[in-house]
């Protein structure tokens, strides 16, 4: 089954018109040497030049092409995940459609995967991008995602990766999320390893990407940290923080009494600062508590009317019935 296993190529694109030539005949020299069958979804993401008319084109003469125009941009993530949700291989690979990552690589990324990984995460080991404003931000970047989601990955932000099907076909993408989703895979149960992959000067076109993008990463990583561990029990979360608070208010509510009654103080307790900070700690915890609560109902709604399980099962294995077996083969 797996030696028959179709790849998905899934591409996102916004106003690569001057890549989309070069970018098919080198993904159609790949495919032309592969016994396997592909498909080649491009999404383009509400490009304002002749990207989707040039990607039209190329469709006639190459069969495995797959077109689809967003009504407008919406980000890389939300093309992913069209890419995704219309993907009809077993093994799906994204990549950039800048040129920047080797078609060639893929072929190498789904022979890795076939090792018995889930995800394969490619590694830009000798990346040719600029210093300050994309290679330092990236490495910043992948060491926090590293220590925050205990998966260690060289390069979070290459695009190009393989995955099994059913590692993403029930996966949901906001945001940014694209990049965390060895993490997300991982926290299920998925194997996930990395290889080295092929990374090239960018020739045509200009960068999408810039230093703004570094924020929306880090609050997208607090989500998605968030979610990975308190999804199914937020409660230990926001009451972990009620607790803190009200432990923090009998701290100082127990000062403001021993200056009040054992050392004897002329400050007046409606003119103790400590006082205000005590009843501001009992606040906090009420409002962590109850948002806790809510967030309690909030989930069980969401499982119980979706019908959505809160486990994740790899594998069930039957016993054999020797009655039956020997039955048979009589």
């Amino acid at each position: 089954m797996e030696a028959k296993a179709k790849i998905s190529v899934v591409i996102p694109v916004f106003r690569e018109s001057e890549n989309a030539e070069p970018l098919v005949e080198a993904l159609s020299a790949v495919i032309s040497q592969s016994e396997r069958e592909y498909e080649v979804l491009i999404v383009d993401d509400g490009s304002t030049d002749d990207t989707v008319e040039k990607f039209r084109r190329l469709q006639k003469s190459h069969g495995f092409l797959r077109i689809i125009k967003f009504r407008r941009n919406f980000g890389q993530t939300a093309a992913m995940a069209a890419g995704f949700d219309h993907a009809r291989g077993d093994i799906i690979v994204p990549m950039d459609g800048d040129l920047q990552n080797d078609p060639a690589d893929i072929p190498k990324l789904v022979a890795k995967l076939e090792e018995g990984y889930d995800v394969v995460s490619g590694w830009r080991k000798n990346r040719k991008d600029t210093l300050l404003t994309r290679k330092l931000p990236s490495w910043i970047a992948n060491y926090v995602i590293g220590v925050m989601t205990s998966v260690k990955l060289h390069d979070y932000g290459c695009t190009l990766k393989a995955y099994r099907r059913e590692v993403i076909e029930n996966l949901n993408l906001y945001g940014e999320m694209h990049r965390f989703i060895p993490a997300i895979a991982f926290w299920s149960g998925a194997r996930v390893t990395e290889m080295e992959v092929n990374h090239r000067h960018r020739l045509r076109g200009q960068t999408k990407y810039g230093l703004s993008r570094t924020l929306k990463v880090i609050l997208d990583l607090m989500t998605v940290k968030f979610l990975g561990k308190f999804s199914t029990k937020p409660i230990h979360f926001f009451g972990g923080f009620g607790m803190l608070s009200f432990f923090g208010a009998c701290v100082s509510g127990a000062i403001v009494l021993y200056q009040k009654f054992i050392h004897i103080s002329h400050l007046s307790m409606n003119k103790n600062p400590l006082l205000t900070l005590t009843t501001l700690f009992i606040i906090m915890s009420v409002q962590f508590l109850l948002m806790g609560l809510l967030a309690e109902m909030m989930c069980r709604t969401y499982h119980e009317s979706q019908g959505k399980p809160t486990y994740i099962i790899r594998e069930i294995f039957e016993p054999v019935v020797k009655g039956k077996d020997s039955e048979s083969s009589g």
